[in-house]
């Protein structure tokens, strides 16, 4: 029902279909969903206590890592309750202020992961390229205000997506075909020219994943030369194992994301349940893995981990 019945008011709330295609597997699909958001919640809390516990890990690298944790917990949590309660209790109904909210934490902690990512190749260009003023350029300090920076150009760039919605008329449509409210889908929506939106839409996704990818990309390069420069293979293995975790991590995120963001704007002959699946798991995996990948290949993160489990030093 609107609001004042009428497409000028928007909607008191929305109808969020889940996986559409899937209507008789999605209760099934939710277990596995649920048990890598189980995984996520837990790896990312060991990661954040460990961290916080550890004063030998307050370093650039693992304070990055720390908020990395951060962002990924946001992120799994703003998506993944309300769509458990979907597929297994039929609770299609959200509030649209709700539905707004969750588009504002989806696209915010996006582009802050992002961001994370950018700074902890910075982080890797320094610790690598110059060794011994890693600890004098990168200050904690240094390390909280790049992620103050991050977090502001999030709310700066993502808040006028929620403004500008929340302004224009709603069609007497509700239905959203997705588990989860995003800008492109409520936009569709709409009962007004939304070229403006969608126009600043693509200006914030490409802004945002073109400079991160363009300071990983030279932050590479950069660490790549200085690698091949060394004299020893055992110091370029070693300087290449530093940066295979983060390597893992970057493409974990944008693969997924650039799929979900093409075929979203681009991809009318992609099905609509293998794009929501990708969709989900953009959302999804990359909190997942991304603990796990660092759990494996990050020695005093490892140790730590085993000295909890075991009970004893490592």
């Amino acid at each position: 029902m609107l609001a004042l019945g009428n497409s000028s008011a928007h909607p008191e709330y929305f109808i969020l279909l889940g996986i559409p295609g899937l209507k008789n597997s999605q209760f099934w699909i939710a277990f596995p969903l649920c048990a890598m958001y189980v995984v996520a919640i837990i790896g990312n809390t060991t990661v954040l206590h460990i961290v916080r516990i550890d004063h030998t890990l307050h370093e650039p690298m693992y304070l990055f890592l720390a908020m990395l944790a951060i962002t990924d917990l946001v992120l799994s949590s703003s998506t993944q309750p309300k769509m458990l309660a979907i597929l297994w209790f039929h609770a299609h109904e959200t509030e649209y202020h709700a539905c707004l909210i969750q588009v504002f934490f989806i696209h915010a902690f996006s582009s802050v992961e992002s961001g994370v990512l950018m700074a902890m190749a910075l982080d890797r260009y320094v610790a690598i390229c110059f060794p011994l003023r890693h600890s004098s350029v990168l200050t904690p300090a240094v390390v909280g205000k790049l992620g103050a920076a991050v977090m502001m150009r999030a709310l700066l760039l993502v808040s006028p997506f929620c403004i500008m919605v929340s302004r224009m008329p709603f069609c007497p449509n509700q239905i959203i075909p997705q588990p989860y409210c995003e800008h492109m889908a409520v936009l569709k929506l709409v009962c007004a020219d939304t070229r403006v939106n969608r126009a600043y839409g693509l200006f914030v996704a490409f802004s945002v994943v073109g400079f991160d990818m363009s300071v990983i990309s030279v932050s590479y390069v950069m660490i790549l030369r200085t690698v091949l420069g060394l004299p020893s293979g055992q110091a370029q293995l070693k300087a290449f194992g530093t940066c295979a975790s983060h390597i893992c991590v970057i493409l974990a995120f944008y693969i997924p994301a650039l799929f979900t963001f093409l075929t979203h704007r681009f991809g009318h002959h992609v099905p609509g349940a293998v794009h929501i699946m990708f969709a989900n798991l953009y959302l999804l995996v990359p909190p997942m893995v991304n603990p796990i990948i660092y759990g494996v290949r990050t020695k005093p993160i490892k140790d730590r981990v085993i000295q909890g489990c075991c009970g004893k030093d490592p």
